[in-house]
């Protein structure tokens, strides 16, 4: 089996598949349509770098020790495999096109080239303009905007960057139908992911009168100071800084919220269409009958929840991604070789979404993604790592999420399968792991990414089916060493009555197994 991995830039399970009433995504739609889709999964830490580097080598934030972007693994934590540089290991032809690992110091200037990779990874040219002056304004002049719907052939290049990674990944899939070797390839798509810079037509898929408001978008009264993130990327941006929005609290004027909003939502059905023509071309290859197709994001991002915008929180709005994975002959009827399984379809025509073909409410996390993808292409799945694995090279701290596959959840008491590892379950129940860095207790400049050695607190936050339950304790980044004595703020929302985490019952509950849990988790 080949792999086809997709994985894209801040985004939010804004997807027809996920239940989405207003968003079109006919291209993504189709591929759950084919694939099991899971509806609660989690990313480690609610940023890019920090997020792909965890679930590309299956080890969490506090293994990887990148809480930013200033630091590169197998120098600083340890010399892990990543999942790649396995497949590569077991005969792949590796290929990275678009944004796979961050690019910088924390995949060592080279996407992890040599090691991940048969050949250098592919970076779009268009990539360089993306925070250049491209945006037209009222007035005619270019900004560097948030909201930023453009004229692509006005672009530098006449294109834009994941239009030429799709372009891209389209000419490495035909050299494959000719090469004749097993692939593995990663394509990594920029948008939703800020400035929202996409084809104007695809604002007319989005009225703005169809675009509503967040349904919850305040600053919940008992959130802890700690744990709101200001949006710092987002002020800076010319079109907002022009609102001259207080900090850190001072709410975007309603009609601009709402602006982003259909901004937002136009870049994911842009997004759809390169999935979809990327998805047509594995069809035109031949090779929809053998190759697994995986789906899904880095993290969320914010739309106003909270009177917040961006990722850096541990909300689920900035946690939680989707996750698909088509598997040919198991998640579907065998394919046949040359069939047509996803012809394109067109947002701006194609009415009706497709169900998800399999769908698992179980929460389930990114770091598992490495074992599970082993397991699916048949490879031996990588060990559990030891409770410190600084020194072994290969291991996962995830686990293979293979056996909800086949579960019809109907009939299996509720969470009881597949929790043999004590350490990634408890009372047999799975749960999800994210975490945040802050620099102080109050919303500074640099809370949403603080560099390492500014960080001084760390919300540890799991995810169960049931609630969400976030402690705020002092960090020491000098030994990346977290204090659970030392408390200084918490959070717990209960899925049943708050499903939007508006309403914090910390203080006015007792916690102490939730405590326990977290605990009993990082000494595993």
């Amino acid at each position: 089996m080949n792999v086809l991995f997709i994985v894209v830039d801040d985004l939010r399970p804004v997807l027809g598949c996920y239940g989405d009433k207003l968003v079109k995504s006919p291209n993504i739609d189709q591929l759950a349509s084919q694939s099991m889709v899971f509806s609660n999964a989690y990313a480690q830490q609610a940023v890019c770098a920090p997020s792909r580097v965890s679930f590309l080598t299956g080890r969490r934030p506090d293994t990887t020790q990148l809480y930013d972007f200033y630091s590169y693994w197998r120098v600083h934590a340890g010399n892990y495999s990543t999942m790649p540089q396995y497949f590569k290991e077991n005969g792949y032809m590796t290929l990275s096109v678009g944004k796979v690992f961050h690019p910088g110091v924390s995949s060592n200037y080279s996407d992890d080239y040599p090691y991940s990779w048969s050949i250098p990874p592919f970076h779009p040219s268009a990539e360089k303009y993306e925070n250049d002056k491209t945006c037209r304004g009222k007035d005619g002049k270019l900004y560097a905007n948030l909201v930023c719907p453009v004229n692509v052939t006005e672009m530098p290049g006449g294109t834009l960057p994941d239009i030429q990674s799709t372009e891209e990944a389209i000419r490495l899939l035909n050299i494959m139908k000719t090469n004749r070797q097993k692939f593995f390839l990663a394509v990594g798509y920029h948008k939703p992911h800020i400035p929202l810079r996409y084809p104007q037509e695809f604002l007319k898929l989005y009225p703005l009168e169809n675009i509503t408001l967040a349904p919850d978008p305040w600053v919940p009264k008992k959130l802890p100071s700690v744990a709101y993130n200001p949006w710092m990327d987002i002020r800076q941006r010319d079109d907002v800084e022009a609102l001259n929005v207080s900090f850190p609290y001072g709410p975007l004027p309603d009609d601009f919220q709402r602006q982003i909003r259909q901004s937002y939502y136009a870049a994911v059905s842009y997004l759809d269409v390169q999935v979809g023509l990327l998805l047509n071309a594995l069809d035109n290859v031949g090779f929809s009958n053998n190759t697994i197709v995986v789906f899904t994001a880095d993290h969320g991002w914010s739309l106003g929840e909270h009177g917040e915008w961006a990722k850096y929180s541990n909300f689920d709005v900035a946690t939680r991604v989707p996750l698909m994975f088509y598997v040919p002959g198991m998640t579907t009827s065998p394919v046949s070789q040359g069939a047509r399984v996803f012809p394109y379809l067109d947002p701006f025509i194609h009415i009706g979404g497709s169900a998800p073909q399999g769908q698992s409410k179980k929460v389930v996390e990114l770091v598992s993604v490495f074992p599970t993808l082993a397991e699916l292409a048949g490879l031996q799945v990588p060990p559990a790592c030891p409770e410190t694995s600084f020194g072994v090279v290969l291991c996962t701290e995830g686990r293979s999420i293979v056996h909800y596959f086949n579960v019809s959840e109907e009939k299996v008491e509720e969470g009881k399968e597949g929790c043999d590892d004590t350490g990634r379950c408890f009372n047999e129940e799975p749960v999800a792991f994210s975490q945040y860095p802050r620099p102080a207790d109050t919303p500074q400049w640099n809370s949403d990414k603080p560099k390492l050695k500014d960080i001084r607190i760390m919300g540890y936050s799991m995810r169960t089916i049931d609630c969400r339950y976030t402690v705020w304790v002092r960090f020491d980044p000098n030994n990346f060493s977290a204090d659970f004595r030392d408390v200084h703020a918490g959070e717990l929302y209960m899925m049943e009555t708050d499903p939007n985490q508006d309403y914090n019952i910390y203080n006015n509950t007792s916690h102490g197994w939730l405590l326990k849990k977290i605990l009993g988790f990082l000494k595993h």
